[in-house]
């Protein structure tokens, strides 16, 4: 007797055909659109018609109300012996110093010294051990990130931190999100159109502000280091900051960016944001700040005028080895 045995289809439930086709598609999408199809579709058929905005658009869009600043010269930041401890390592021991409305304190030190520690510590991304941290009077050494943006602090990071596929625009619009009081709901039902509007209107202003308005349009991973540092600080300004913070800004700058970016914070200083800077760039610091605070191994040795702690013995021992 014959047996009518069936054979494998190319698809159907006689042959595994169909699973093996589905499984080299998912492959060739994972390696040629990771991010899934969307991005993928529009790098075949950009999309045509105006930018999200320009600047003429953004000169007749109302800003979002300004946040009241420290009169000048009032104490903003206040610091006492801020310690922070990881397990059996003490990454910042007793730190304690202020800053007040209107002027650029810089925080210098040798590399492992502890600098980008602390500013962790005064921004909420890791909590103090022990000390006090006070911004405006609030205690804050242990209040969340995100509320101590919200009470004007805003930094810039260390490593540049952007979305590379997103526009210059695009990501300083982020910097504002706080300053909006729409939520996911209205987001998901497009009623916060005036809204989204004026946080790209507020990020055009700022990227004018900083000289990169022209690359408004252009993919942020797309632009030079340099351009992607002066990027995170329009970014943070959006945030309309009374407390500027910035780990190593001019790192990766040329000389011309270096001056312009000097001259940006003079201004900021003279509207009266306090500005917290971290450099290795001596002749920038030195050449910036009001005051610096020297850090050794988690440790303030000096504080005082660059003049001062240029020619301080101990400053010297942490840089050179002895003293000078």
């Amino acid at each position: 007797m014959a047996c009518n045995a069936s054979r494998p289809r190319l698809v159907g439930s006689g042959g595994a055909t169909e699973i093996v086709m589905l499984g080299l598609v998912m492959v060739v999408l994972l390696q040629t659109a990771p991010r899934g199809v969307t991005p993928w579709l529009l790098r075949l058929f950009p999309a045509r018609g105006r930018p999200l905005m320009d600047l003429d658009r953004a000169k007749t869009v109302e800003p979002f109300a300004a946040r009241p600043k420290p009169e000048r010269g009032s104490e903003i930041l206040v610091v006492e012996g801020a310690t922070k401890r990881f397990g059996g390592l003490t990454a910042v021991n007793g730190v304690s110093f202020d800053l007040k409305a209107g002027e650029i304190l810089g925080v210098i030190g040798p590399n492992g010294a502890g600098k980008s520690t602390l500013f962790n510590l005064l921004t909420g991304i890791s909590p103090a051990t022990a000390g006090e941290i006070r911004y405006r009077g609030d205690r804050i050494e242990r209040m969340a990130s995100r509320r101590i943006a919200r009470l004007g602090v805003a930094r810039t990071f260390q490593h540049v931190l952007l979305r590379s596929d997103m526009s210059a625009l695009e990501n300083v619009a982020v910097g504002a999100h706080l300053r909006s009081d729409r939520g996911y709901l209205s987001a998901l039902l497009r009623l916060d159109r005036r809204e989204e509007e004026k946080l790209l209107a507020e990020a055009m202003r700022q990227l004018e502000r900083v000289g990169l308005a022209h690359l408004a349009q252009e993919p942020a991973g797309s632009l030079a280091l340099g351009q992607q540092r002066i990027l995170e600080i329009a970014r943070a300004l959006a945030a309309d900051p009374a407390l500027l913070l910035l780990d190593e800004p001019a790192a990766g700058l040329r000389f011309k960016e270096k001056q312009e970016l000097a001259d940006l914070l003079s201004k900021l200083r003279e509207e009266g944001v306090a500005v917290l800077v971290v450099e290795h760039d001596m002749n920038f610091v030195m050449n910036l700040v009001d005051r610096l605070v020297v850090i050794s191994f988690g440790q303030k040795i000096c504080e005082g005028v660059p003049s001062h702690v240029q020619n301080d013995v101990a400053v010297q021992e942490a840089y050179l080895g002895v003293a000078a």
